[in-house]
């Protein structure tokens, strides 16, 4: 497994360019993009997605979070059925309700059980957590997952129809704010 591909252990599929005006690399996350219960403002990051294949038909965009301290790591955002002739999401596009999504996409609860972007929340001595930013290039139009489905669904479905992926991953540290 690598820093740049969390899902390179389920089985190597082509990378393309996901990109921010927001969020970089191992850079530590923005006070916009932390939660609201750590001093933030809940607000989606803005991406950009480029050079993924040809036959995408879809894509899906999740937010994770490995180190959270449960075991099984913490969701932050989920959306799918993003059609392919789309190729960002504008900051904030995570909002509750999905309005600023593109017409087809939805989303999926968080871990706090909201259908919106939830911000980063490093709780005190954890260390520091990456967030997994991944946009997967899908070979189907839609995925066809019920509503009350968990990002865990979403990413077990992605898996058997991922062309490519992208993946960008900044990261937070509790006291960062």
């Amino acid at each position: 497994m690598t820093a740049t591909d969390p899902y390179e252990r389920f089985g190597a599929v082509p990378q393309f360019t996901l990109t921010s005006d927001d969020v970089a690399q191992d850079v530590p996350l923005d006070r916009a993009h932390w939660g609201a219960g750590g001093g933030g403002g809940d607000i989606s990051p803005q991406l950009s997605w480029s050079g993924f294949p040809a036959e995408t038909k879809s894509f899906a965009v999740t937010i994770h979070d490995p180190d959270a301290p449960t075991g099984s790591g913490f969701w932050h955002w989920a959306v799918y059925n993003i059609p392919a002739s789309v190729t960002s999401l504008e900051r904030g596009a995570g909002a509750e309700g999905g309005g600023d999504l593109p017409q087809g996409a939805a989303m999926l609860s968080n871990e706090l059980g909201s259908k919106s972007f939830t911000g980063a929340g490093p709780p005190p001595g954890t260390g520091t957590h990456h967030y997994n930013i991944v946009v997967h290039a899908l070979d189907v139009e839609s995925l066809d997952l019920d509503p009350a489905s968990t990002p865990a669904v979403l990413g077990f479905n992605a898996h058997f129809h991922s062309l490519a992926r992208a993946v960008l991953t900044p990261v937070a540290t509790a006291g960062d704010i």
